[in-house]
C-alpha cells in the first residue's frame, strides 16, 4: 500500500527563506519562478526536466497554489519587476554620469 501525500504540505512560506515567498517545500523554488517558466510557455513536465530535483506533483501544487492566490502572486511579481527595472536604471544612470 502507498501512502498518501497531504498536498496542503507541498507548498511553504517562512519568512526567512526568499522573504517569505511561497515555496516548494524543502527547496528554494518560489512558486514565483514556475509560474514564471510556465507563463514562458513551460509545461509543467519541461519545469521538471529543467529543475531535476523536483517532482510534477510538486510543479502542479505551485500552480495551484498560484491559480488560488493569484491576484496576490500577480502583485509580488509586478512589484519584484518593478524593483528590477528601477535597479537597473539607477545602475544605467549611475554609469552614464561618471566620466
Amino acid at each position: 500500500m502507498t501512502s498518501s501525500v497531504d498536498i496542503g504540505t507541498l507548498i511553504v512560506q517562512t519568512p526567512d527563506i526568499r522573504n517569505g515567498s511561497a515555496r516548494i517545500a524543502g527547496t528554494g523554488v518560489t512558486v514565483k519562478r514556475i509560474v514564471g517558466w510556465y507563463k514562458l510557455g513551460l509545461s509543467p513536465e519541461e519545469i521538471v526536466d529543467k529543475i531535476g530535483h523536483l517532482s510534477l506533483s510538486q510543479v502542479y501544487a505551485a500552480l495551484t497554489h498560484y491559480h488560488v492566490n493569484q491576484e496576490q502572486i500577480e502583485a509580488e511579481m509586478t512589484e519584484a519587476e518593478t524593483e528590477a527595472e528601477q535597479f537597473e536604471c539607477d545602475h544605467y544612470l549611475s554609469l552614464t554620469n561618471h566620466p
